[in-house]
């Protein structure tokens, strides 16, 4: 998501962090650069002329051109004017609405409505809603059956009533929900262009029988201004109360949502960054400029590992770190953690520093390799699990066989794992990690005082001035 867009603004304020005073000239050339930027990113032209207007008021300010750090204060204009396109409200559903609360998605054919359905469902759930799902769609074959599997799926029941009429099917979920007590109906609606008027007649329908409190319009981010356009019209037509973009992990360029708070009107209710019933997430405006510029999102990273982690499983591996007990099957787990948490490039971008990791090494983890990494481990017996001690040249040549890797592949993870087992155990004990093998390719800093190069762990060893003596990590040098 914004892949593309926030390399090409990251390069922009990279040229600025240099300058120690701004010109106008400097301040068009990058103006001119974040244009670019946009406009490739498919933002809407009059929302980019908008934008570099009200950023180059501000950045043409003499406290601005005369201040001691002007590339940090342009950062802070473009993050203030990026937050102003998407508007100051938050994502989520709108507050104070009557029971059962009826949401109703509409939009274009294709643009993930049916599936958008079931991740709602599920995000309801886990806020302790009971959602009751129907589908409208009689035209798609096979559409009302996959809101089944859906719900199968999700856990979430679905309304299937034998009737094959539209406004029947969601008049009679809304009875059931107001019968049964559950507090959210959600109404899957068929796949629609805006300019046909038997569809969008059923749709106003549709609207008047169940008087919806919430009208998602679900577009697709890999349609660009297409999707934002289409959205324009709906809103005008049947009213629009905010948009789902979905398919967001499969567009670098973002430029729709960047569009659609200013050209249509709405606010953006909810994102979809996946595949998976879980991947739909609430729209947070800070965050999404944070990852844009660079800065990470540590808070929505917090909230999937809330998700994906097991509070009971941490305080075991806690324990188990602390006795230096950390095996195997603990690794594997923790893999099955990460992938738990969405796909790993998604996860990189929320730390602060490495969004554009995949653009600083080529050899960076990707899904491909923990799968082998996984591998590897489970071709292990229970006994290699928990004492990798034992392996010796026979053992690692029927793990490379029985995992379809190479025997040099083995080799190194144990030795990445007798590492890892290392730096987490003086984490363990409360200590700082020697940087060891995980400075290799990094350039390392300054070598603090009483240290020189040498053979000790992190490369350095401690300069007594007498005899040599191997050091150990910085801060827990050992001396004999």
């Amino acid at each position: 998501m914004f892949e593309s867009l926030s390399t090409r603004i990251q390069d922009v304020f990279k040229s600025l962090r240099g300058e120690v005073r701004l010109t106008s000239d400097l301040v068009e050339a990058a103006l001119r650069e974040i244009r670019l930027a946009l406009l490739e990113a498919d933002v809407n032209f009059k929302v980019v002329k908008a934008f570099i207007d009200r950023v180059r008021d501000r950045a043409m300010d003499q406290a601005v051109l005369r201040s001691l750090t002007p590339g940090q204060q342009v950062i802070k204009i473009v993050r203030d004017e990026l937050l102003a396109l998407f508007g100051n409200t938050e994502g989520g559903l709108r507050q104070d609405a009557p029971a059962p609360r009826v949401v109703l998605l509409l939009g274009l054919q294709g643009s993930g409505k049916t599936t958008t359905s079931g991740k709602l469902g599920k995000w309801l759930m886990r806020q302790g809603r009971h959602p009751l799902m129907v589908s409208t769609d009689v035209r798609r074959p096979a559409a009302i059956e996959q809101l089944s599997v859906l719900g199968q799926q999700a856990e979430i029941r679905v309304h299937a009533p034998d009737t094959m009429d539209p406004v029947a099917r969601a008049r009679g979920a809304v009875a059931e929900a107001k019968a049964t007590g559950f507090d959210t109906v959600i109404v899957d609606t068929a796949g629609r262009l805006h300019i046909d008027e038997e569809l969008m007649s059923e749709l106003q329908t549709i609207k008047d029988a169940v008087r919806p409190f919430d009208m998602l319009y679900v577009a697709d981010a890999t349609t660009g201004q297409d999707a934002i356009k289409s959205a324009g019209e709906f809103n005008r037509r049947v009213g629009v109360t905010g948009v789902v973009l979905t398919k967001l992990d499969g567009d670098a360029r973002g430029g729709a949502a960047l569009s659609v708070v200013s050209v249509v009107g709405v606010p953006i209710a909810f994102v979809g960054s996946g595949e998976r019933l879980d991947d739909l997430e609430l729209f947070h405006p800070d965050r999404i400029v944070s990852r844009m510029l660079g800065m990470g999102d540590v808070l929505s990273l917090i909230e999937k590992a809330e998700q994906a982690i097991d509070q009971d499983e941490a305080e075991q591996l806690g324990e188990r770190l602390r006795k230096n007990e950390f095996t195997f099957d603990d690794f594997r787990n923790q893999l099955k953690t990460l992938r738990r948490m969405g796909p790993l490039e998604s996860v990189l971008g929320m730390i602060p520093g490495l969004g554009n990791l995949k653009q600083l090494a080529d050899n960076r983890p990707d899904e491909k390799q923990m799968g082998r990494v996984e591998a590897i481990i489970c071709s292990m017996t229970p006994d290699e699990r928990r004492d990798h001690t034992v392996m010796n040249g026979s053992r690692r040549r029927r793990i490379a066989v029985g995992s379809g890797t190479s025997v040099e592949e083995v080799n190194r993870l144990l030795k990445q794992f007798t590492e890892m087992r290392r730096v987490l155990q003086v984490i363990g004990q409360g200590g700082m990690p020697g940087i060891g093998g995980m400075a290799k390719g990094m350039k390392l800093p300054k070598m603090p005082p009483g240290l020189r190069p040498g053979s000790g762990p992190g490369g350095y060893a401690v300069d007594s001035g007498r005899k040599r003596k191997k050091g150990g990590p910085w801060g827990l040098i050992k001396t004999r």
